[in-house]
């Protein structure tokens, strides 16, 4: 799976600054509760924990649950508001709440309740977040939008430009990591690269990562969270229950109160500038990256212009684009060399394989074949 950057940038946007609407002092914002509401016991205990840590500046269950099957815990509904509105008297602590659906909206309105998130389940559908957007015109209410289920950032970017486009302008993304058919150490994967390149296309859009749904498991959550960090997101939502071992929805990544006390003293909040002489090194650091790119460019130009040149002898020639043995000789060979030279695997296979593709549509287009499709 790869993804491509674009050179768009996205500057209709009319977003206002995170600290303008939610002051989260010196630390990044901290969003914290329960998966779900389960009831009024759970809520306020588990919020009156977390108002007694400082950085926990919003109080966040899920009240609505979008499940896969049909007898799975789906929520406690509208009756979960009078909890929430319970936990903001006794703790001062704002809210948030996921909604789905235009009465989901009218209903957390009608009980103050102080942010709202779309989730993943339902930015994968346009239709969805027009109908939230329609019902949204005319409101001043921050909204948070949660990543879609796939890798997909124009769905992503759809559905904050569809809030923004109906007068929301507090207006924050998640990262919650993406769906991925392959489950290995994380329940979604990060996939880093796309809340970056999100961040690069809207400047001035805060997010907030969502390590609970990345990792769906306690033990990573620490790294997770550091890692979201170093790249500059602006908080983080982590999941907290009082008795997370017996939660109705996601017990294995839901943690303590206290636990999620020790989690935030551990981590490291780093300074995006340093001192005059580290920005001189770095600066000198960075020009000779620029360097080598402009070196590295160059010699891919070259080497696009012998493609073309072996494209034509093909042609010339009737030989099919693709020979099978040659493509595997390649890969074996740069394998073996990128390994004894200290570059990954991984990297090394996905650098290629661009590199293949980019090749394969110049001598396509030599022999004329792009526009029909044809490919050996």
């Amino acid at each position: 799976m790869y993804f491509y950057l674009s050179q768009t940038m996205e500057k209709h946007f009319d977003i206002i600054p995170l600290n303008e609407w939610l002051p989260t002092g010196n630390f990044p914002l901290v969003i914290s509760g329960p998966c779900s509401a389960e009831s009024r016991e759970q809520v306020l205990s588990t919020a009156m924990q977390l108002a007694g840590n400082p950085r926990v500046k919003v109080f966040r269950a899920g009240l609505w649950k979008p499940r896969t099957r049909p007898s799975s815990f789906e929520g406690v509904g509208i009756a979960g508001l009078e909890w929430l509105t319970e936990v903001k008297q006794q703790t001062g602590l704002l809210t948030t709440v996921e909604v789905a659906r235009p009465e989901h909206i009218e209903a957390c309105l009608k009980h103050n309740v102080d942010i709202l998130w779309l989730g993943a389940r339902t930015v994968v559908n346009p239709f969805s977040v027009q109908e939230l957007a329609d019902v949204l015109k005319g409101v001043d209410i921050p909204v948070m939008v949660k990543n879609p289920l796939n890798p997909d950032i124009s769905l992503w970017i759809g559905a904050l430009e569809r809030l923004n486009k109906a007068g929301i302008n507090k207006l924050a993304a998640i990262h919650r990591g993406f769906y991925y058919y392959h489950h290995a150490l994380y329940r979604n994967q990060p996939m880093w690269e796309i809340p970056i390149e999100l961040q690069r296309r809207i400047p001035g859009l805060p997010v907030i990562c969502d390590p609970s749904h990345i990792c769906g498991r306690r033990d990573i959550l620490h790294q997770v969270s550091q890692k979201a960090l170093d790249l500059e997101m602006a908080g983080l939502m982590i999941e907290s229950h009082v008795d997370p071992d017996h939660a109705l929805t996601d017990a294995n990544q839901q943690i303590t109160p206290d636990d999620l006390n020790t989690l935030l003293n551990t981590l490291v909040v780093r300074q995006s500038r340093g001192n005059p002489e580290f920005e001189t090194g770095l600066e000198m650091l960075r020009r000779e990256i620029d360097k080598m790119d402009a070196e590295l460019l160059d010699i891919l130009s070259k080497r696009m212009k012998i493609v073309e040149e072996i494209g034509q002898y093909k042609k010339d020639n009737n030989i099919t684009i693709l020979q099978i043995n040659r493509w595997n000789e390649i890969i074996s060979d740069r394998l073996n060399l990128g390994s004894r030279i200290g570059l990954s695997r991984e990297f090394l296979l996905q650098f290629l394989q661009l590199i293949h593709e980019e090749s394969i549509i110049r001598q396509e287009n030599i022999m004329g074949l792009k526009e029909a499709g044809e490919k050996e």
